[in-house]
């Protein structure tokens, strides 16, 4: 770690009690708050440990990672990340089925990775509903979704419904959310080491 991240973590967790989150959701916790340099987020994030190391396991075992927007998948970068937007066929399928981009992008995303995928969805509401519909249709079985898209229409029920989905999940509880926040999450998960010392 670089000497100003060693710092710039010191003094966070000076701010900020992080002590009482499991091991993995800690990580993804301080990362997401050392991203936005805000402590408030610490009573923002849900997550599931169990989910959390599903997802990290499918990551490390190479499983596709799919996220909503480009700037999500700009923010990763330990491995590639497909997005949805640029699967052939986005504007066809959104004019012809009545969808955002976003959404036909998950759509045509699912198709080819209907299992085992971790998705990140960091923009478009929509984005997360389509998910969600899919895997209740039984279309999709992702082995994590990293559910926080950002806005005033849509994003604190689809979150909700991501929730209520029983699905792994990684979710935040407001408004708040984004694609930094989610290559935050799925950072914590890459870069995480299980040793001591392993929440950075």
């Amino acid at each position: 770690m670089h000497p100003i991240e060693t710092e710039s973590y010191r003094i966070m967790r000076s701010r900020a009690d992080f002590a009482h989150f499991p091991p993995l959701t800690r990580a993804v916790v301080e990362r997401v708050v050392h991203t936005t340099a805000d402590p408030s987020w610490t009573g923002e994030v849900v997550a599931d440990e169990t989910a959390l190391h599903r997802g990290r396991d499918a990551l490390l075992a190479d499983a596709p990672l799919i996220s909503d927007v480009r700037m999500l998948a700009a923010g990763v970068t330990a491995r590639p990340v497909r997005v949805g937007l640029d699967f052939t066929g986005v504007a066809d399928t959104a004019e012809a089925d009545g969808l955002t981009r976003s959404a036909a992008g998950i759509r045509l995303a699912a198709r080819q990775h209907p299992e085992g995928a971790v998705w990140a969805i960091g923009n478009a509401p929509t984005a997360l509903m389509e998910l969600l519909r899919l895997a209740e249709a039984g279309e999709v079985d992702p082995a994590l979704v990293v559910g926080v898209p950002v806005g005033f229409v849509g994003a604190v029920d689809s979150k909700a419904a991501l929730r209520r989905s029983g699905l792994p999940a990684v979710s935040t509880l407001t408004e708040r959310g984004g694609a930094a926040i989610a290559a935050a999450a799925i950072n914590a998960l890459l870069y995480w080491a299980e040793e001591p010392g392993g929440n950075r």
